[in-house]
């Protein structure tokens, strides 16, 4: 039997709650001197204490806010991730709604390749916050474990879904990029391969 699939999850419009305006304030000057640093000197050398230190807010602020190194690196990738979630959900197909489920399988590996391509490392550092549910992972794997049911129903939704997320894993992306020296088209290939293999379906051609 298959796997039940569950709904996709909702997005929030918005931040989740109203922020008093001095809280509002420090955010914003945090976030700032976090990606000022990241851009100077590369996440992997950026510390807790360099931000706090460079933002004017002690650490504990900063960890209260934040929770880690990996949540402050999902709050400096948020605007860029909620782009790519608001596309998923209501956005033009075939990353939106609209197109075969087939399609869209192959349109979210495409899009999500480019934001690895802009952000890898990154993501490699919010890599963490999966295993305590932040992030947006959850997310991805319902909308998958979706197409998924509706292209493939003999497989198991939800289990094939997180081993095709596990492709697109940052690590494993950085690796191929930079150890491997593979072209980002050439990921999106193997990605629109596999994934019509598994709906059983020819790759679609790129235009």
């Amino acid at each position: 039997m298959i796997a039940h699939v569950p709904d996709l999850p909702l997005i929030q419009d918005g931040p989740p709650a109203r922020e008093r305006a001095d809280a509002a304030r420090n955010r914003l000057r945090i976030l700032e001197a976090a990606a000022r640093l990241v851009d100077e000197r590369g996440i992997e050398h950026v510390s807790m204490e360099d931000v706090a230190c460079t933002a004017g807010v002690g650490t504990g602020t900063l960890y209260r806010r934040f929770g880690d190194r990996a949540g402050l690196a999902l709050a400096l990738l948020e605007e860029d991730t909620r782009e790519f979630q608001n596309g998923l959900i209501a956005g033009p197909a075939p990353l939106g709604p609209g197109a075969p489920p087939a399609e869209r399988l192959r349109a979210f590996g495409e899009g999500y390749l480019d934001l690895l391509e802009r952000h890898s490392d990154l993501l490699v550092a919010a890599g963490a916050s999966e295993r305590d549910g932040r992030g947006p992972y959850t997310l991805y794997a319902t909308h998958l474990a979706i197409l998924i049911a509706e292209a493939a129903p003999e497989l198991d939704a939800p289990l094939t879904a997180r081993w095709l997320l596990a492709t697109l894993g940052p690590g494993h992306f950085v690796h191929a990029r930079r150890a491997l020296g593979w072209e980002v088209e050439r990921l999106k290939a193997g990605w629109a391969a596999m994934t019509a293999a598994l709906c059983g379906s020819p790759a679609a051609t790129r235009s």
